[in-house]
């Protein structure tokens, strides 16, 4: 049987501190810990020690699309030929390569992977897809769905003791 991960044990400071992360994470320490009810060195600590254990693992800015000329959203459900490890692989490594592509997922069910990607207009989407997702490793058949309306889109995972 494999080892699972060990699961860090979060108490109360640590959830509220992940939570003001999450939601603003260019928070000077001194601000964070006020908000956490913590000292600036006793919060600079328990930060440190959940970056250590891999809780927060990076820290990054979330871009308006919009605002960059990315207008549209696509999901792609990506079906391959076979499901060689070979196959897999290649497929695997040239989505890692490509840029436009935000993100990628292994899926279990009818289809094998599920393919998120931002685009300008009809005829950037109609590009990715014939340049870009139709020449990866293997594909066989896509299909996309068009995102009409972001009805909720959140970055933030729960971190409340009800959540766990």
């Amino acid at each position: 049987m494999r080892d699972s991960p060990k699961t860090p044990q979060l108490d109360a400071i640590d959830r509220l501190i992940l939570e003001e992360l999450q939601a603003n994470g260019k928070l000077s320490n001194v601000d964070l810990a006020q908000r956490v009810h913590l000292s600036p060195s006793a919060c600079l600590r328990r930060v440190k020690q959940l970056e250590d254990e891999g809780v927060i693992a990076q820290y990054v800015a979330l871009l308006n699309p919009k605002a960059i000329g990315q207008h549209g959203t696509s999901f792609t459900i990506i079906n391959l030929e076979n499901m060689s490890n070979a196959l897999l692989e290649a497929f695997e490594r040239a989505v890692r390569d490509e840029p436009q592509i935000l993100d990628c997922f292994y899926v279990a069910g009818s289809n094998d992977y599920l393919i998120r990607f931002a685009y300008r207009d009809a005829e950037d989407l109609e590009r990715f897809h014939t340049e870009v997702l139709m020449r990866l490793p293997g594909v066989e058949r896509s299909n996309s769905m068009l995102v009409l309306r972001t009805v909720k889109k959140t970055t933030a995972l729960p971190v409340s003791a009800d959540a766990w």
